[in-house]
């Protein structure tokens, strides 16, 4: 009787996960976005274990606003990353770093966050809201964030350290939770469980001066333009409508917005990638800088004389941004058997023919969207989700990042990963901003030894013509790394698991398309490691609302 039972129970949790499957597309799943690319930045999706040990994972170049889920790891090579959370917290990667997506869940109206910093050095930002929980796992210990908080963590081949910049956090090292306030760092060598030092930490760096910056340009645009929002929550991209579009009251519908610099025949397809995720289907990836909001919330309409413009309300016009899509459009086959798209309209109802289907349609080919297309005899019927063989992938395949040799350095509370030296961002004072200086110095022996790449000290005040000089010829340094244990993310403290028992039912009365009140609603918890894809099938989320704005 046990066992059939049991057998049961095994058929109920099967059937329910291929179920998911097919609701996949109507974005259950956590979604946050790669928000900046300097140089070159590449991704594996469904990582499990290792990525940099892993010699059969597949590598991709990753491109401007690409779509991350649980499972997916981003490396950067000789290039720099910004990942934004539809919560309002950021993630900054150096050069030759590589950070792993662990577990990217929401439970009970709560985002957890639990990232694991393979190697390099990443700045953290985060500011959680209500029941939301966000760590970083980097060598033999983790870290997790309490309140709003800035840090930074450089993980080496012989140990990581962390530095608090501002805020506070818990570092989970040596079998102990030590408490780091601003100014504090704290430092474990690989292979030395009780050997955790903790000290004052140095001055920042570039690569802190750069992400600073970022975190600041972020706030000031996110916090003008929330008030185009009907959403009282942070939302995903809407800072950069802000900087690159305009705004304007639209009868009906209220503030509706369009990009700079386009014209009547612009389509909002016009510029993008487009790409296939077994899990949400195909994506379109808008290559503007503005392009993550427009393309996965809200609705296009076709205004005469005016063109294409957006609005940000939900699905079935409900207020807010609503649920994330793979791409605001609605697809259609003809019945020559001819694919199309359609701008997707605030107004249109799922499995309705599309309210903007007399605005335009776009034919679909194997090189991506094409232009306008006749819409003939109107014989089309609406694709619920169109085959994974439709277009080529338009992700180019790249090679896996290298394990970079780097060791700690000398002082405790020492920032360097290479950070300073592997980079070539530097910031021009005629342009006020940071650029790629693409100026190579020659190695000297001791960092070629170290795999380690020379640039010209601008960041730091030294001349651009300023030559490094060589190091004196010294012998081969054999260094071989400490034994060290397998990174595992802490898990979600009971005191956050409390507070989301206590909100999860009224979150889930508020309804689960509208901004932030929606984001508790039809969420359930995602098992990381034991199967990326199904975890981040089963992980609930709703809109790019949630957490505070900064």
């Amino acid at each position: 009787m046990n066992s059939l039972r049991t057998a049961i129970l095994a058929m109920l949790v099967v059937s329910v996960l291929s179920g998911s499957v097919a609701f996949a597309d109507s974005s259950h799943a956590r979604i946050v976005r790669l928000s900046l690319v300097q140089g070159d930045v590449r991704f594996a999706r469904d990582v499990r274990g290792d990525p940099l040990a892993d010699r059969e994972l597949s590598w991709e170049s990753a491109v401007l606003n690409l779509p991350i889920r649980q499972g997916y790891v981003l490396a950067t090579d000789n290039g720099r990353a910004e990942v934004e959370f539809e919560n309002g917290a950021l993630a900054f990667l150096a050069e030759n770093t590589v950070l792993q997506f662990y577990d990217l869940s929401s439970e009970d109206g709560g985002f957890t966050t639990r990232l694991i910093l393979r190697q390099g050095s990443a700045a953290f930002y985060s500011n959680p809201g209500r029941g939301d929980y966000f760590s970083v796992t980097g060598g033999d210990f983790s870290v997790q964030a309490d309140g709003k908080t800035t840090f930074r963590m450089n993980n080496f081949e012989d140990g990581s350290n962390v530095v608090v910049l501002h805020g506070r956090l818990t570092a989970l090292a040596g079998g102990k939770n030590t408490e780091l306030t601003s100014g504090q760092t704290l430092a474990m060598r690989a292979g030395e469980p009780d050997a955790v030092e903790t000290g004052h930490a140095p001055d920042g760096d570039e690569f802190d001066q750069w992400a600073s910056s970022r975190i600041s340009t972020s706030s000031a645009a996110t916090n003008a333009a929330l008030e185009y929002s009907n959403d009282s929550g942070y939302v995903s991209g809407y800072g950069d409508l802000y900087t690159y579009g305009t705004w304007f009251p639209m009868m009906g519908y209220g503030y509706c917005w369009r990009p700079y610099g386009v014209g009547l025949g612009w389509s909002p397809f016009d510029n993008g990638t487009w790409y296939y995720d077994p899990v949400f289907g195909w994506s379109f990836v808008g290559g503007n800088p503005w392009g993550w909001l427009p393309y996965h919330y809200g609705g296009w309409m076709f205004q005469p004389g005016l063109g294409w413009v957006w609005s940000p309300r939900g699905t079935l016009g409900s207020p807010g941004v609503g649920r994330w899509r793979p791409v605001t459009g609605v697809w259609l086959r003809n019945s020559s058997g001819t694919v199309a798209i359609v701008p997707s309209h605030p107004l249109d109802t799922r499995g309705k023919m599309p309210m903007n289907l007399s605005a335009g349609v776009y034919e679909v080919t194997p090189q991506g969207v094409t232009g306008a297309a006749s819409v003939g005899d109107g014989r089309w019927k609406v694709e619920s989700k169109p085959a994974s063989d439709l277009m080529h992938n338009q992700m180019a395949d790249v090679q896996a990042p290298a394990r970079a040799l780097r060791t700690m350095p000398a002082t405790t509370g020492g920032h360097a990963a290479g950070g300073d030296r592997a980079s070539t961002i530097i910031y021009d004072p005629a342009e006020h901003r940071f650029v790629n200086s693409n100026r190579v110095a020659p190695a000297n022996a001791e960092t070629a030894q170290k795999g380690m790449k020379v640039y010209p000290e601008q960041s730091r005040g030294v001349s651009a013509d300023a030559q490094v000089p060589a190091a004196p010829e010294r012998p081969a340094r054999q260094f071989v790394p400490a034994t060290r244990s397998t990174p595992v993310p802490p898990t979600v403290p009971r005191a956050v698991t409390n507070e989301r028992a206590m909100m999860g039912g009224s979150a889930a009365e508020e309804g689960a398309g509208v901004g932030r009140a929606g984001r508790g609603a039809a969420a359930s918890s995602a098992a990381p490691a034991a199967s990326s894809s199904a975890a981040g099938r089963s992980s609930g989320s709703t809109s790019g609302g949630g957490g505070r704005p900064h």
